[in-house]
C-alpha cells in the first residue's frame, strides 16, 4: 500500500496560470458556475481582479489539486475590512480528500493575516456540498437572492454566507 500524498497549500505564482486555467475548465459545472462553459480561446487564469497573490493553491504530492481566490467584495474603502472567497475549485481526482476544507481553512487564515474582520462568499443554493463545507467551517447564511440566476433552464437562488474572523 502506498503512502498517502501530502497536501500542501501555498500562494500561487504566475507560472501556475496554465495549470489553474485547465483545472478551472475541467471543474466547470452549473452546480457552481454562473458563467457559460468556457470556450476557446481561453483567457488567462490570472487578471487584474485576481492576481497570483490573491490565490491559494492546493497540491497533493506534485499535482495541482485545487485553488481558492480571495478578494474584496466591493471597491469601497469603508468595506476593506471584509474579504470574500471569489472562487474555489477542487480537481475531480482530489475530491473527497479534504482539499476543499483545507482551502477554506487556509482562506480564513489568510484573510485574518491580512487584517480582515469578516470573510464572505456566495454559493448557489443547489450546491449542497459547498454549502455544507462552508457551514462546517463556521459560515452562516446571511441572505438569499431568490432566482438570481437562470442556469440550464432552471432558476437558482444565490446564497450569501459569512463569518467573523
Amino acid at each position: 500500500m502506498s503512502e498517502p500524498l501530502e497536501l500542501r497549500i501555498r500562494t500561487a505564482v504566475p507560472g501556475d496560470d496554465e495549470g489553474l486555467a485547465l483545472l478551472d475548465r475541467l471543474a466547470w459545472s452549473h452546480l457552481h458556475a454562473v458563467m457559460p462553459r468556457p470556450q476557446p480561446p481561453y483567457p488567462p487564469f490570472f487578471s487584474e481582479r485576481h492576481t497570483p497573490e490573491d490565490c491559494l493553491v492546493a497540491e497533493l504530492g506534485d499535482r495541482l489539486a485545487g485553488y481558492v481566490h480571495l478578494g474584496f467584495p466591493t471597491p469601497v474603502d469603508s468595506n476593506r475590512h471584509v474579504r470574500q472567497i471569489q472562487g474555489l475549485a477542487v480537481s475531480q481526482e482530489a475530491r473527497g480528500r479534504g482539499v476543499g476544507r483545507a482551502l477554506v481553512r487556509a482562506a480564513v487564515d489568510e484573510a485574518r493575516r491580512r487584517g480582515a474582520r469578516r470573510l464572505t462568499l456566495r454559493v448557489l443554493a443547489h450546491n449542497t456540498p459547498a454549502r455544507g463545507l462552508c457551514e462546517g467551517e463556521g459560515f452562516v447564511v446571511e441572505g438569499t437572492l431568490p432566482e438570481e440566476f437562470l442556469l440550464d433552464g432552471t432558476y437558482v437562488d444565490d446564497v450569501l454566507m459569512g463569518r467573523s474572523l
